[in-house]
């Protein structure tokens, strides 16, 4: 969570980063922005790098989604759903986690849209110049 210095909550969550990214993926889609190809593939490797971290965390991490056995004390009888709660509800680690590579997977959507976007405009821009060259 990101608190600003001025006292302005500025609270980043992880619904406003999904947000962010649905925000990116249609400007991209409508044009807003445009990214060459050296950029794109940059952004598009980072964006790959991210999306096999959080996959190989998803499947080592699939045991919070299970009651642990914390044994049969009264104290472990109470901590076991409540740990499986923390990991799993609309907060969740692993419902964040999984939001996140949501939110990769618009990025990604973007950047390839604003890469086709960049294409575009260079060729108009080229078939242009050719129309309008020496006579």
């Amino acid at each position: 969570m990101y608190i600003d210095n001025d006292g302005d909550s500025g609270e980043i969550t992880w619904a406003s980063i999904g947000e962010s990214m649905a925000n990116f993926a249609s400007m991209a889609a409508d044009g807003s922005f445009e990214v060459n190809a050296v950029g794109g593939k940059a952004l598009l490797g980072a964006i790959g790098r991210m999306q096999d971290w959080v996959d190989g965390q998803s499947g080592d991490l699939r045991y919070l989604e299970q009651e642990l056995p914390l044994g049969t004390s009264h104290a472990a009888q109470i901590m076991k759903p409540y740990v499986q709660q923390v990991a799993t509800d609309k907060q969740g680690f692993l419902t964040v986690l999984r939001q996140f590579r949501e939110s990769l997977t618009k990025a990604e959507q973007g950047i390839r849209t604003a890469m086709a976007n960049y294409q575009a405009t260079e060729e108009a821009n080229e078939s242009t110049l050719c129309k309008g060259g020496p006579q």
